[in-house]
Order: structure tokens, then C-alpha cells, then sequence
């Protein structure tokens, strides 16, 4: 399969280690990428990022097969595994770098964005409204390479443990069917 196959998504949940380690469990998935998007700091560093000063949210690229998994399809996983209606916060990590959002690359993935929006705030999911930014994708910086693979690599750490396995349980229950 060439590249020209694969399309990409760039989504920001909270922490890029939890949503990394979801998203990589999808059939269809061939690569996620932790790093950092929507700020006006060139090559931010995660120490950067983690001031709050760059405007960076923590987000993964994935790099996926839509004849196998559809961008609807990522962002009805993205719904449910984080909380899209807390403003600069998932969990314990405050600041608008933990900010849920949507960049899309092109027109067809802003419209199909802002409409997965609006189904997912009217089924409820969430008791409060979703405040997911949803915008364009200006650049994508990888994070450093001690991000990237970061749950796969280190599942015995408390942080692991606590934050990220429920994710992936809630993953298995939900989208059992989707998973690698």
C-alpha cells in the first residue's frame, strides 16, 4: 500500500500518552505519532509546551487506511475516551495544552468534524456540553522520542496504571469489534 492510501488525523485529548495508546489499538491504525499543534512556538519543546506559554495543544497524528477505518469512525473513539466537555483539562492535567480539539487537514474533515460535533452533544453522551476546538491543522511537531510509544513501553508506571488502562478498558468494551 503507497502513502497516497493513507489519510491523517491530528486530535488533541488531554495527555498525548493516553490518546496515543488508544488510537494505536484500531484495526486500520498503522501509525500515531505523539507531538504537539496550535501554537506559535516553532519546534516547541515538551517543556515548552507544558508552561503554557506556546498555545500548543499534546496531540497525536495517526496515519490510517480509510477503506479500513473512516475518520468518522476515529472520531466516534474520540468521543468516547476523553471528556470533550472540560475546558483545558482531562483529569489531573490542567492547561490549554491538555484542550480537547480537532485539527483537520482539509474541508472534508472540518465538515465531517463539525457534524460528528453536533451527533455526539445530541446522544448525550456527555452530560454537559462538548467544547472540542475544532480548527485547521497549520503544523504538526513530533514530540521527543521518549513520548512516542509512551504506554507501550512503560505500562508497570503508576501513571499507566491509573490514567491510561481505564482508557483502554473503556476502548475494549466500547469498540471491541474495531481493536487490532
Amino acid at each position: 500500500m503507497t502513502e497516497a492510501n493513507f489519510e491523517k488525523a491530528t486530535l488533541g485529548g488531554g495527555c498525548f500518552w493516553c490518546v496515543e495508546a488508544v488510537f494505536q489499538r484500531l484495526k486500520g491504525v498503522s501509525a500515531v505519532v505523539s507531538g504537539y499543534a496550535g501554537g506559535r512556538v516553532k519546534n516547541p519543546t515538551y517543556r515548552e509546551v507544558c508552561s503554557g506559554l506556546t498555545g500548543h495543544a499534546e496531540v497525536i497524528q495517526i496515519r490510517f487506511d480509510p477503506k479500513v477505518i473512516s475518520y468518522q469512525e476515529l472520531l466516534e473513539v474520540f468521543w468516547r475516551t476523553h471528556d470533550p466537555t472540560t475546558l483545558n483539562r482531562q483529569g489531573a492535567d490542567t492547561g490549554t495544552q491538555y484542550r480537547s480539539v480537532i485539527f483537520y487537514h482539509d474541508e472534508t474533515q472540518k465538515t465531517i468534524a463539525k457534524a460528528s460535533l453536533k451527533q455526539a452533544d445530541a446522544a448525550g453522551i456527555w452530560p454537559d456540553p462538548i467544547v472540542t476546538e475544532i480548527a485547521p491543522l497549520t503544523q504538526f511537531y513530533p514530540a521527543e522520542d521518549y513520548h512516542q510509544n509512551y504506554y507501550n513501553d512503560n505500562r508497570r508506571q503508576p501513571y499507566c496504571a491509573m490514567v491510561i488502562d481505564p482508557k483502554i478498558q473503556k476502548l475494549q468494551e466500547g469498540f471491541g469489534e474495531r481493536l487490532k
